[in-house]
C-alpha cells in the first residue's frame, strides 16, 4: 500500500516546476511525494531559502533538512550549526563535503563515492533496521571520530549515513551520502519511502532549506560585511573565466602568426598609359586644380632634362644647378628657361596648355641639341 501511494503522489503534476530535491516539484527529480506523506502523517513543511529563516524556524519540534550545505557561505554555515546546536531538534545535511562539514559537522570526513547500488543498513538505528535496504549507493562515503555516531548503510566499509548526538540538547545531526531517497522517482523503491519518512517525520515540523544564491549577499549585508566585484560571482564562473582568458590567448596568438611574403595578384583590367593620364587630366580639369596640374607637368619635365643635361636627381628641382645646364644647350639662348620650369601657376586653361607645348618644345630642342 506504501509503494502504491507513493506512486500516485509521485504521478500528481503540480504544473510549476521547481529545482532538484525541492519538496513542491512533482518532477521525477523532485521531492513532492515525500512531502505529501508526511503531510498526511501530521508534518507540516516549510520551505526556506536563506540560513537566518532557517536558523530561525529550529526548535526542539524541529527537524531542519539542509539541500546542498557546500553552497553555504562561512556565515551562513556558522548560523546553521550554531541554531543546530542550541536547538535540540534534528538536523539533516545531504552530501556535505570537507568544505561544510568542519563546521557543521565536526569530526566528520569524506572517504570517496559509494558503489551505485542499494546497501544494508548492517546498523542498530531502528530507523534503518525498519527500512532496510535502500537507495544510499552512488553517493559519498564518511568516517568520523565522534564516540557515539552511529555509522549505516556502509559501503566497503565506510558508511553512507551518519547520526551524531549532539550532547545534551537532545538533539542530532544526520550526515547522507546522497539525497536520492527523497526523491519521486526514486522513493517507491526498497525501503526508500520507509527510511525517508522515519528521517524527515521524527519531529512535527519540517524546515526544508534550499540555499539560494542571494543568501549569501543577504547574510552578508546582516553582518555589515561589504563585498567587492569578485565576490558577487557565483561558485565555478571563476574557472569559466579562466577557460575564457586562455582561449582569447590562444585566438591571439592564432591571428598574430606571421603572414609570410606579399604575393603579387594580376589586375582584373590593363589600363593604358595614355587613358590613366588623360583621365587624371580630366579631373585637374572638373576641380580647376591649375596649380597642382602645372606643377605635375614641370617636375615631369625638370626631372627628363636633368637626365638629359647630366644633372643629378637629387638637382632635378633646383634652378640654380637645373637653369644654366638647360640654357647651356639651347642654340638661341633667349628664352627664359628658370621662369617655364619654375615659375607661377598659369592664370587661366589657356596659359595651362601654352605652358605645356613651350615645355615640350624645350625638351625637344634640349634632346637634339
Amino acid at each position: 500500500m506504501l509503494a502504491a501511494g507513493v506512486t500516485v503522489l509521485a504521478a500528481l503534476n503540480s504544473g510549476t516546476r521547481h529545482g532538484l530535491l525541492d519538496p513542491r516539484s512533482a518532477d521525477p527529480s523532485g521531492s513532492r511525494a515525500v512531502s505529501e506523506l508526511l503531510k498526511e502523517r501530521g508534518v507540516t513543511t516549510r520551505v526556506v531559502t536563506t540560513a537566518r529563516e532557517a536558523a530561525a524556524a529550529t526548535s526542539p519540534r524541529t527537524t531542519l533538512l539542509v539541500i546542498d550545505p557546500d553552497r553555504l557561505g562561512a556565515t551562513q554555515r556558522r548560523q546553521i550549526a550554531r541554531s543546530s546546536d542550541l536547538s535540540g531538534g534534528r538536523t539533516i545535511l545531504i552530501g556535505p563535503t570537507s568544505h561544510s562539514l568542519t563546521e557543521l559537522a565536526p569530526g566528520v570526513r569524506t572517504k570517496g563515492d559509494a558503489d551505485p547500488k542499494t546497501l544494508a543498513p548492517d546498523c542498530a538505528l531502528p530507523a534503518a533496521t525498519t527500512a532496510g535496504r535502500a537507495g544510499l549507493g552512488d553517493g559519498l562515503r564518511y568516517t568520523t571520530s565522534a564516540a557515539r555516531a552511529i555509522a549505516c548503510y556502509p559501503s566497503d566499509g565506510h558508511p553512507t549515513l551518519l547520526v551524531l548526538p549532539a550532547g545534551t540538547t537532545g538533539g542530532d545531526t544526520v550526515v547522507l551520502g546522497t539525497g536520492s531517497v527523497f526523491l519521486n522517482e526514486n522513493l517507491a523503491d526498497d525501503g526508500n519511502a520507509s527510511l525517508a519518512l522515519q528521517l524527515l517525520g521524527s519531529r512535527p515540523d519540517l524546515v526544508w532549506y534550499m540555499p539560494s544564491l542571494a543568501d549569501s549577499d543577504a547574510d552578508s549585508r546582516a553582518a555589515g560585511e561589504r563585498k567587492d566585484f569578485l565576490d558577487l560571482i557565483p561558485a565555478g564562473w571563476s574557472w569559466a573565466l579562466l577557460q575564457l582568458f586562455v582561449a582569447a590567448a590562444l585566438a591571439a596568438l592564432w591571428r598574430a602568426r606571421r603572414l609570410g611574403p606579399l604575393v603579387t595578384e594580376k589586375l582584373p583590367v590593363a589600363i593604358r598609359a595614355s587613358e590613366a593620364t588623360e583621365g587624371r587630366a580630366r579631373l585637374y580639369r572638373k576641380a580647376r586644380a591649375r596649380d597642382r596640374a602645372a606643377t605635375v607637368l614641370r617636375a615631369a619635365a625638370r626631372e627628363r632634362l636633368a637626365a638629359l643635361t647630366g644633372v643629378a636627381h637629387t638637382q632635378a628641382h633646383d634652378p640654380a644647378a637645373l637653369a644654366p645646364a638647360v640654357s647651356a644647350r639651347l642654340t638661341g639662348g633667349t628664352q627664359d628657361v628658370t621662369g617655364l620650369l619654375f615659375g607661377p601657376t598659369p592664370s587661366d586653361d589657356a596659359a595651362l596648355v601654352a605652358l605645356a607645348d613651350h615645355l615640350d618644345a624645350l625638351e625637344r630642342e634640349v634632346r637634339t641639341s
